[in-house]
């Protein structure tokens, strides 16, 4: 068992939650389905009380707790090989009642937060040329949904 678990709380709908997370990335899987052992606020005896789940090789835990909410002041940042990648999570995240936000964030149909951040982006706007990082940084604030390459011209000034 990892020493901290992001434990996630769905208003009732926990399972579904998971298993669509668990559909976007490798090294992802339900790993058990706890039901309640009685009736309780949650639902009635047998109904799905939680979800331990595995994402991207990191334990989870989905948790069905009625008028509980996501903000953004929570997000999970998922780190993306290219824009291929970055195109094919971003619309899945965003279907079903997702929305766009800013800046490579966006709120799931749960109402989870996620950056989908490709790796380039945070390798240009870490450059030690700090023009160069700046420029980089100024083009990702005017967009929603980062674009790798615009990005990249930015930062070389283009």
């Amino acid at each position: 068992m990892q020493k901290v678990t992001p434990f996630l709380s769905f208003d009732g709908q926990a399972e579904q939650a998971a298993n669509f997370y668990v559909s976007l990335l490798p090294n992802s899987r339900i790993d058990r389905i706890v039901r309640s052992p009685m009736d309780a606020q949650e639902g009635s005896a047998g109904s799905v009380m939680l979800v331990e789940f595995t994402l991207a090789g990191t334990q989870y835990i989905a948790l069905n707790t009625p008028g509980f909410t996501f903000t953004e002041a929570v997000s999970f940042m998922i780190a993306c090989e290219d824009q291929a990648e970055t195109d094919r999570l971003w619309a899945a995240l965003t279907a079903n009642g997702g929305a766009e936000v800013a800046c490579g964030w966006l709120k799931d149909r749960w109402g989870v937060f996620w950056q989908v951040t490709p790796t380039r982006l945070m390798e240009l706007i870490r450059d030690p040329d700090t023009a160069r990082a700046r420029r980089a940084f100024d083009a990702m604030c005017q967009m929603i949904k980062i674009d790798i390459a615009a990005v990249e011209k930015a930062a070389d000034g283009v």
